[in-house]
């Protein structure tokens, strides 16, 4: 049977359409090989307006952040009362010499978003997951990628993380973040429960796109001033790594809010040092008096 003209035509078209889908080359995803560097402490970028990160109150005599002294600005708006005063409390606790515990200080996972601010990361992509390994303590973590989270996913400390692609972005979405004994969202102390939910996006950019956050970061951090690795290369005007994270948690904020963290590539170790350095957090659990001695994860039942 003969077709009319214009369903033979409309037949044809949608024919050569699924044969050119067919045929094209799958999207490119970003390359984000390498290890990346924020050489920064704290760590996070506020963004110049909207909700956003805390940043240090105690000030060294230049202006920059003292991160000898952690005191987070608890009157940012974000915080509920409870939260903001428990910033502040240890805020005035720092200020007073002696660290307060932290993952990162007695060797626990750190968690997100607190793991963000570490200064160093390489990203593996195996396809249906991404490996992400931090410098600090050498900690990973595992994204699925193009799934769902389960209906009642297990809590852990680097929770349950879905993440996929759209466009030049990776998208990282984390839910079921479990609180360890010394959980905290940054290094000023601020809570974390269970509500908890991450968002992360990871975009490459030319240097004079990353070069805002680039401010913003020697505005609210300072940079380590003995130069240890890794360090990043300042004068590098290829592709930059950004992060904007978005947080939420009913229970300590009163609305989400977001941040960045910018990363740039290496710089050249060291003769003798690798470009990962072994770092042991455990390997001496004592601080002679600055702070108390690290409480360590310790298994007291063996596995076997």
């Amino acid at each position: 049977m003969k077709l009319p003209q214009k369903i033979w035509l409309a037949a044809a078209l949608a024919g050569v359409a699924a044969v050119s889908a067919s045929a094209a080359p799958a999207a490119s995803v970003p390359n984000f090989s390498g290890i990346w560097t924020h050489q920064w402490d704290p760590g996070f970028e506020a963004l110049d307006s909207g909700p956003t990160a805390l940043i240090n109150l105690a000030r060294l005599p230049d202006g920059k952040s003292n991160v000898a002294q952690l005191a987070g600005d608890y009157h940012n708006p974000i915080l509920k009362p409870e939260a903001a005063e428990t910033v502040r409390k240890l805020g005035d606790e720092s200020k007073e010499h002696f660290g307060f515990h932290n993952p990162r200080n007695q060797c626990w996972p750190m968690g997100l978003p607190f793991v963000l601010s570490s200064d160093g990361l390489e990203i593996f992509d195996r396809g249906d997951h991404l490996l992400i390994i931090y410098r600090l303590d050498h900690q990973l973590r595992i994204v699925r990628m193009n799934a769902r989270h389960p209906a009642k996913p297990v809590p852990a400390y680097y929770g349950d993380s879905v993440g996929h692609y759209a466009g030049d972005t990776l998208v990282i979405d984390t839910i079921a973040l479990k609180p360890g004994p010394f959980a905290m969202l940054d290094w000023f102390g601020t809570p974390q429960t269970p509500a908890l939910h991450v968002v992360e996006r990871y975009r490459l950019l030319d240097y004079d796109q990353a070069k805002d956050g680039i401010r913003r970061a020697f505005r609210d951090n300072s940079i380590n001033p003995a130069g240890t690795p890794p360090v990043t290369d300042l004068g590098y005007r290829g592709k930059w790594l950004q992060l904007l994270f978005t947080v939420d948690d009913p229970n300590v904020f009163t609305t989400p809010w977001s941040a960045t963290v910018t990363y740039g590539p290496q710089t050249t170790p060291p003769k003798g040092l690798g470009p990962w350095p072994e770092y042991v957090c455990a390997e001496n659990p004592y601080k002679y008096g600055t702070e108390a001695d690290v409480q360590a994860p310790t298994a007291k039942v063996a596995d076997f």
